[in-house]
């Protein structure tokens, strides 16, 4: 069963399912009061932006097919991490809203859907047992 948008994944729902609690997770942890988390040096924070947008968009390459849907993906990533920023500013006390944490989460979905240029694009259908040629059907025949 493949699902609109989808590669065509064994488990396409549980695998959808996962990534979008991953979206969640780093949703909470980016609002989550400051004092409750580990200290950390300052500037590693923008790291983990970078690391978090990265493997939300590696693992979104995974998952959806098509150019336009992908780019939907990227763009909702980015304002995933605008929203953040805003959400620090207008509902935490203990959190401030700082542009280059969006920087750090726009380079990270940037450097995660590059994965998509790659051979590693469909490393989850290979995983999964799902069918890659029918995301890169063989070129047609030529006649002699």
């Amino acid at each position: 069963m493949t699902m609109r948008g989808l590669k065509p994944l064994r488990h396409p729902r549980a695998w959808l399912a996962l990534w979008w609690l991953a979206v969640l997770v780093v949703l909470a942890v980016c609002l989550v009061p400051a004092p409750d988390l580990p200290s950390m040096p300052h500037g590693v924070d923008k790291l983990e932006h970078f690391l978090a947008f990265f493997l939300l968009a590696a693992s979104a390459v995974q998952l959806y097919r098509g150019r336009a849907v992908l780019w939907c993906v990227a763009l909702g990533l980015v304002g995933l991490g605008v929203v953040i920023e805003l959400a620090q500013y207008a509902f935490t006390a203990t959190r401030s809203m700082d542009p280059r944490d969006v920087l750090a989460d726009t380079l990270g979905v940037a450097a995660g859907f590059a994965i998509a240029l790659t051979p590693l694009r469909d490393l989850l259908l290979r995983i999964d047992g799902g069918r890659s040629r029918d995301i890169h059907p063989p070129p047609p025949a030529q006649s002699p």
